[in-house]
């Protein structure tokens, strides 16, 4: 296909992303990587070029160019005009969500996830934004992007994604299934509804891990959110992933189950004044405003083999890396479990995808 690269939307550590045409004028992003570092591109093309969902992010293609003498891995996706669900917030000075508004972007989700699962795969990092909003045709649709992090359900696999996002199960390096996705979900709506980390109270990766995998709690549910909204948050945060509801049980809650999205109209999220929000939302290596590198953990110690006593003895740590942003958020990296998952290695720093 021939094509034309634009002007670049985001910069990341070892990605862009890029506005494009086609030769027909057809507009659409291109995520683009040094061919010898383009792993995850490459596994995001995998699992994008079979999923075919509307609340997913649309495969367009791939391709390898040359630029400055570097082979290029090209990655070509829908083009989101509305950015993420973050990125939305935030441009309307954190001006919050109705509740309205955040049960139709849940609908459309958990109507992805289900596709998304039925198929095999699971996800590993559902969080804002990874959330994609299409403004064109009608009203606004939010799509799952960002698969770099996929992978198979049956797949023994490195644990990855971010880390205020981990099921318990996840952050204790046990497993990362379906039901992972789900906490994630909960975590996500508490997201939409204050624009910050769904655990607010912890400032680093690891102690949040710890928290996650060991304290026993759950993040706490905004009062501003509706009855319905709370039992359903209630329902992704089940500590336990046998208990945790799937995609199709959440699909019949009725905080969900009532919306009949042909008949919802776009929502002009200019006069969606319900309140403030935090606007410390974490964030991912190519996920900022921006989508500056940033400098993640090096955790890649000799440690126990135990995870409990790796994580306690790296919170120990006495000198962390600056998780502050410029722009005063708190700024999050997603990392992956350096092994093959079964709590072995130490976490490790890599590169989640952004996407448009």
């Amino acid at each position: 296909m021939e094509w034309t690269k634009g002007p670049i939307l985001g910069r990341g550590s070892s990605a862009t992303v890029s506005a494009a045409t086609s030769a027909y004028g057809d507009l659409f992003a291109v995520k683009s990587a040094d061919f010898r570092h383009a792993e995850s591109l490459r596994k995001e093309q995998h699992f994008l070029s079979i999923l075919n969902n509307p609340y997913i992010v649309s495969y367009k293609g791939c391709d390898t160019t040359r630029e400055n003498n570097n082979m290029v891995y090209n990655l070509f996706i829908d083009y989101m005009s509305g950015g993420s669900i973050i990125d939305t917030i935030n441009a309307r000075n954190g001006l919050r969500l109705r509740d309205s508004e955040i049960s139709r972007y849940t609908r459309q989700i958990v109507k992805g996830l289900e596709y998304i699962h039925s198929t095999g795969i699971v996800h590993c990092d559902i969080k804002s934004r990874n959330i994609l909003i299409n403004e064109n045709n009608g009203p606004k649709t939010a799509k799952i992007a960002d698969f770099g992090c996929a992978k198979w359900a049956n797949e023994k696999a490195p644990i990855r994604g971010t880390p205020v996002f981990m099921a318990p199960e996840v952050a204790r390096g046990e497993e990362q299934g379906f039901a992972a996705d789900i906490w994630a979900v909960g975590c996500t709506v508490i997201e939409m509804a204050t624009g910050g980390s769904p655990w607010p109270e912890v400032d680093d990766p690891v102690s949040v891990l710890y928290k996650i995998g060991f304290s026993g709690e759950i993040p706490a549910t905004p009062d501003e959110l509706s009855d319905q909204a709370k039992d359903f948050v209630s329902k992704c945060l089940i500590r336990d992933p046998k208990r945790r509801w799937t995609a199709a049980e959440l699909l019949k809650h009725p905080y969900i189950q009532q919306l009949d999205e042909h008949e919802l109209r776009a929502t002009d999220l200019d006069q969606i004044v319900c309140g403030k929000l935090r606007t410390d939302s974490p964030t991912s290596i190519l996920d900022q405003d921006v989508w500056n590198s940033t400098k993640g953990i090096d955790c890649d110690l000799e440690l126990s083999n135990s995870l409990r006593q790796r994580v306690e003895q790296l919170v120990g740590v006495s000198e962390m890396p600056n998780w502050r942003c410029e722009k005063g958020g708190s700024e999050w990296v997603t990392i992956r479990m350096n092994g093959d998952g079964d709590g072995d290695g130490g976490w490790v720093t890599g590169g989640g995808g952004g996407g448009w």
